[in-house]
């Protein structure tokens, strides 16, 4: 188990591992920060360099770093008795399942991590011999069962044990009784709750001391009010999305009334503007985005992406036709339309009907250009990776996706169609130009430097 562990690091107290966490992860790791990321949420694949927090209470983090060796079971690494079979199995959709058989007859049912690795083990759920599941094992990415799940004989759960790298069982969540029991070495403890649970084990590894930067109202801010330290030096970074009034805990935050988090910081203009329409005083919260490491160059070539699963693209043809120069990649995960397919005569056109991933992968490296025209929902994150390809993204009001990434310079209303294929012209033609317009949109979405966070987080 954890005991006295931390070091001198700041810790990003995050909710779960989401985009907008990763992100503020990935900007505290540009400036080189000594930085520890945990995870409220129980994620048994987090990237290497994450923490969950059962990783840190079962012995996952030890002389001030995150465990390195070990790597994710593949399905016939699980222990069966002789003679039992395996079966790599099936992909429906997004689920990818497997099976562990003897004489035909199905003994455990092996779930896959999502991922593009593929036949990573998450969870094996074991039957009984009238086929309910009585228990059922979670792997984690080191190869080792980190948990375990109880059912009773009528299938339902009733309790999960987490275990040590070992194997030896550290923590028992009861669900009948709601209790949660610990064994801490020699002692055995009890909580009736999560959060207290939680609370025992940063102080235990001797968090408390440490400086703490969070993104979620919720847990994570609960915790760092209940570390109790004389710091007063923690930050909010608010990511989500306001409503009619400022939450109360924020509020508490703003009025100085939390202790050690005591500043807010805001992530996005939209948000920092809607807070100060609020009521808000300019000098209680902050503008800050993100430090991103982009994935390439823009090359300056006149090679546009468009991405849809849906023929109907806003003035897709008009456009190909006034920008011969231009080559429009065209990519969709489905089949294509007739409609779509015919435009397959122009010859600054191609098609990527069924595009897997490593295709789209290809397109985002070559293209930079992306024109957001395709009408109905998004298909791969599509403004947002090209923005972190440093694409030079243009849209309609009518198709917009993601205002963040999409400078207001760059947007237009459908029936400004011939504005838009004169102003692409206009950056084609000129390098100096296109790096103008790029320096826009990064400064629309917040693109910050290094010496930026280091002065407004006094790091």
């Amino acid at each position: 188990m954890a005991g006295s562990t931390a070091s001198g690091k700041v810790v990003l107290l995050l909710d779960n591992y989401s985009l907008r966490s990763r992100m503020l992860h990935e900007s505290f790791m540009q400036m080189n920060q000594d930085t520890l990321a945990i995870v409220i949420t129980e994620d048994n694949f987090l990237p290497k360099n994450v923490l969950s927090i059962y990783d840190l209470m079962i012995g996952n983090y030890s002389n001030n770093a995150i465990r390195e060796n070990g790597k994710p079971k593949f399905f016939n690494e699980i222990p069966v008795p002789d003679n039992w079979s395996f079966g790599a199995g099936i992909q429906v959709g997004d689920e990818k399942t497997g099976s562990i058989t003897y004489h035909q007859v199905e003994k455990a049912k092996i779930q896959y991590v999502d991922s593009t690795k593929r036949w990573m083990v998450q969870d094996v759920k074991w039957y009984d011999r009238a086929g309910i599941t009585r228990f059922c094992d979670h792997y984690n990415r080191y190869g080792d069962i980190a948990a375990r799940t109880v059912y009773s004989a009528a299938g339902e759960a009733t309790s999960k044990s987490w275990l040590s790298p070992e194997g030896r069982e550290i923590i028992v969540e009861n669900y009948l009784t709601h209790d949660i029991i610990v064994n801490d070495e020699d002692t055995i403890l009890f909580f009736r709750s999560r959060e207290d649970l939680i609370l025992y084990f940063l102080k235990k590894s001797g968090f408390q001391e440490r400086r703490f930067f969070i993104n979620s109202l919720s847990l994570p801010l609960t915790l760092v009010y209940r570390l109790d330290t004389c710091h007063q030096d923690d930050i909010l970074f608010w990511q989500d999305t306001m409503g009619n009034d400022i939450p109360w805990n924020m509020k508490l935050i703003l009025d100085g009334e939390i202790g050690r988090c005591n500043k807010v910081i805001v992530q996005t203009k939209n948000e920092y503007n809607r807070l100060l329409e609020l009521g808000v005083p300019e000098d209680r919260v902050q503008k800050l985005g993100f430090v991103y490491h982009y994935e390439k160059e823009n090359r300056h070539q006149p090679e546009a992406l468009i991405c849809t699963n849906a023929d109907r693209i806003e003035h897709c043809e008009d456009l190909i036709k006034m920008l011969p120069a231009m080559h429009f990649h065209i990519s969709a995960l489905t089949q294509m339309s007739p409609a779509l397919l015919a435009l397959s005569q122009y010859n600054n056109v191609s098609l990527y009907p069924g595009a897997g991933q490593s295709v789209m992968d290809e397109l985002f490296m070559k293209c930079d250009y992306y024109f957001d025209i395709n009408h109905y929902s998004e298909i791969v994150s599509a403004v947002y990776r090209a923005f972190m390809h440093n694409q030079l993204i243009f849209a309609f009001e009518e198709t917009i996706h993601n205002r963040e990434y999409i400078a207001g310079l760059h947007t237009y209303a459908a029936t400004e169609f011939e504005r838009m294929a004169l102003d692409v012209q206009e950056i084609m033609e000129e390098r100096k130009v296109m790096e103008e317009h790029l320096t826009v949109q990064q400064k629309w979405a917040l693109a910050e430097k290094k010496e930026t966070y280091q002065e407004v987080l006094s790091l």
